[in-house]
């Protein structure tokens, strides 16, 4: 049984796949996915050499993630040849772990937790029986998120304003865990979630 999990930056996601995990469901982790595809000796590094330069290897062998970043921030084309190259095998590796966690147990929840899941119409992609969306309002995502990473209060617009609103992924949400209350209230929503598919109490 397969389903996503999504939200916005600063909206807790990373707390409720924990959660999720700690319940008896397996993560698919589309973050950790995308640090394993480049790492050295895979197809994707040499890809990125090929197209980017040696400048974006650092000394031991692995992706220089920095320099890459600098390169492809704010530059459409470098962007779009990066996503070319990661983003097939990503997908594919995915599918490929849902894939495996279905058939070894059929009744397991499975959940792909992927940040840009609409921004990238993965969505439509997967058979998801269900969308999770972690939702806190902007203003509350605002303030986690300066503190959290120190930022001034433009950097942290700049940053939730380059994702989809937050209000329009809980519009498309199946489900939405609103997790600006307490970790209590949270942990309440994501209870009630797993028993009303697993059928556990």
């Amino acid at each position: 049984m397969n389903v996503g999990l999504t939200g916005g930056i600063a909206c807790g996601k990373s707390r409720v796949s924990r959660m999720l995990e700690a319940r008896g469901a397996a993560i698919v982790d589309a973050d950790r996915i995308a640090r394993e595809v480049v790492l050295p000796g895979r197809p994707a590094l040499l890809d990125i050499r090929e197209t980017f330069g040696e400048d974006v290897i650092a000394p031991d062998g692995t992706l220089d993630r920095k320099r890459l970043g600098s390169i492809v921030f704010g530059d459409e084309s470098a962007r779009r040849k990066l996503e070319a190259i990661t983003h097939p095998r990503i997908r594919a590796e995915m599918a490929r772990q849902m894939s495996e966690w279905n058939e070894k147990e059929p009744d397991r929840l499975v959940v792909a937790d992927i940040p840009l899941l609409y921004e990238s119409g993965l969505d439509k992609l997967y058979a998801f029986e269900d969308v999770l969306v972690v939702y806190v309002p902007r203003e509350v995502q605002l303030e986690r998120l300066m503190a959290r990473d120190g930022m001034s209060r433009e950097d942290a617009e700049r940053r939730i304003d380059a994702q989809m609103p937050i209000e329009e992924k809980r519009k498309r949400a199946d489900v939405v865990i609103d997790n600006s209350g307490s970790l209590a209230e949270t942990e309440r929503q994501v209870e009630a979630y797993v028993a009303g598919k697993t059928g556990s109490t």
